[in-house]
């Protein structure tokens, strides 16, 4: 029967075996020939390379018939290219890591400007072409120097005389750290929830009036002062926080606006109170009021020689419960449900103004803590700088913390070490103490522009994904020319 006779499917049939054999591949025998055929016997020998790519790319491409795939056949069960520094570059790509780079490249640039300010720098300077050498030695004794000054005034001073004045530093940096903290923590609960609440500074003042009233007012048994004393800050800080979540659930106000008007509020409240016999210290003049009982003051874990006191320990606390309610409890998935996606939480059926309420109060309690370790544990009275700027600096501390209550206790740290070791700083080397504000504000930039960290430090990771989908391809392709 010849090739015209067959049937139409059988020879569709042939025609699709001989596209389906590869062009390098011997062709089977027919059982039709009239020769012959001897068995082919089985070699044992490996691959050459050229035979092996060549193999691997008839594989890929079906023998010729299809177009050869993004990822090999070849590299499927083994290592992807471009997958093997995945996690490297998860690390040093994940919001944790860009925030320390932030930091780091705001060190830099603040060692920079104390450079500037260098007196040996600026001799240096004038022969700056002949002897470069002079001029770096001189900006890099100058930043190294001021900032040594800063760890020894906020960590650990070698030079102490006792291990508890060498110690005496890191002390105070907590002790500056814990209105930090608390009132970060605030902010950062609110940020988590979709709200901005740049009201710490009004929840902090509304705390520390009520908490000082309890204690320099009331006179009770030492364990309940204190707590009446707690109570009433929090209680404070909640109801001015509450009230802000109440307006914008109720009139769809926004909570920025309404924030910074209860900022003047609550500061002009405070500054007419201490103008008043109710606050106001018998016989003085200026706004300050009565000391706080001494039942009604945080007491100092670690001595009278050091300020810390209790309230660090309520600090961390209440990282733990922020922490506990953001991510084990029922509420803080409404929380985080409400911030991702107010409308698709409101068709779940969470309730969303309730949840704009009670996230305001309970940030505004947060930053009430401030307040009570203001006056019952570092000031113990209360003036009109009560709040200082701890409202604000808290604002920094979520960002920097990245809203999350472990990043946001360490970034009160690192801002309460800049504020203690600034004033050494500015002891030993002369530096002015508004550096450390630069350095503040541009880790505050740095952390607002994460592309802008990355780019520095070449860390794009799209970047690295075009380049190692490029070589994939590249390589595929080479492999099917193969």
């Amino acid at each position: 029967m010849t090739e015209q006779d067959k049937p139409k499917h059988m020879a569709d049939e042939n025609a699709a075996d001989r596209r389906a054999t590869p062009a390098h591949e011997p062709q089977s025998p027919d059982p039709r020939s009239s020769e012959p055929q001897s068995p082919e016997p089985q070699s044992p020998e490996p691959q050459a390379p050229a035979e092996a790519a060549a193999a691997a790319a008839a594989l890929d491409t079906a023998g010729g018939v299809m177009q050869p795939s993004a990822v090999p056949v070849s590299a499927q069960s083994g290592t992807v290219p471009g997958g093997a520094d995945t996690l490297v570059r998860r690390i040093f790509t994940g919001s944790g890591m860009v925030s320390v780079l932030a930091v780091l490249l705001a060190l830099i640039l603040g060692g920079l400007l104390i450079a500037s300010t260098d007196k040996q720098v600026g001799a240096t300077a004038s022969y700056l072409f002949a002897r470069p050498s002079d001029f770096l030695s001189a900006v890099w004794t100058a930043a190294t120097r001021s900032y040594v000054a800063l760890f020894q005034g906020s960590v650990f001073n070698p030079r102490g005389s006792s291990v508890a004045v060498q110690f005496a530093p890191l002390m105070e940096t907590l002790t500056i750290a814990t209105p930090l903290i608390t009132a970060g923590l605030g902010v950062a609960l609110a940020f988590r929830a979709g709200l901005f609440n740049i009201g710490a500074q009004g929840q902090i003042i509304m705390a520390g009036i009520l908490a000082a009233w309890v204690g320099f007012a009331l006179h009770l048994p030492l364990g309940l002062h204190l707590l009446l004393v707690l109570v009433a800050g929090i209680v404070g800080g909640a109801l001015w926080g509450g009230l802000v979540g109440l307006l914008k659930a109720r009139t769809g106000a926004h909570e920025v606006i309404l924030t910074i008007m209860f900022n003047y509020i609550a500061l002009y409240f405070l500054r007419y109170l201490l103008n008043t016999p109710a606050f106001q210290r018998p016989g003085e003049s200026n706004p300050i009021s009565p000391i706080l009982d001494p039942t009604a003051v945080y007491p100092q874990i670690l001595g009278t020689q050091y300020r810390l006191h209790l309230g660090f320990v309520l600090a961390i606390a209440a990282t733990v419960l922020v922490w506990w309610l953001l991510n084990r409890s029922t509420v803080g998935f409404e929380f985080r449900a409400v911030g991702a996606n107010p409308k698709a939480a409101l068709t779940a059926g969470i309730n969303v103004p309730r949840a704009t309420v009670l996230v305001m109060a309970i940030a505004g309690a947060l930053a009430g803590m401030s307040g009570v370790a203001q006056v019952a544990g570092t000031e113990k009275v209360l003036t009109d700088g009560v709040a200082a700027t701890y409202g604000f600096d808290a604002i920094t501390v979520a960002l920097l913390g990245r809203s999350t209550p472990w990043g946001t206790f360490a970034a009160g740290l690192l801002f309460g070490a800049f504020r203690a070791g600034a004033v050494q700083m500015q002891i030993q080397t002369g530096t002015p103490i508004d550096i450390v504000l630069v350095v503040q504000s541009l880790i505050v930039l740095f952390i607002a522009a994460p592309p802008l960290v990355r780019a520095v430090f070449g860390l794009n990771p799209r970047k690295k994904k075009a380049v190692g989908a490029g070589k994939s391809k590249t390589a595929a392709t080479t492999g099917g020319a193969a």
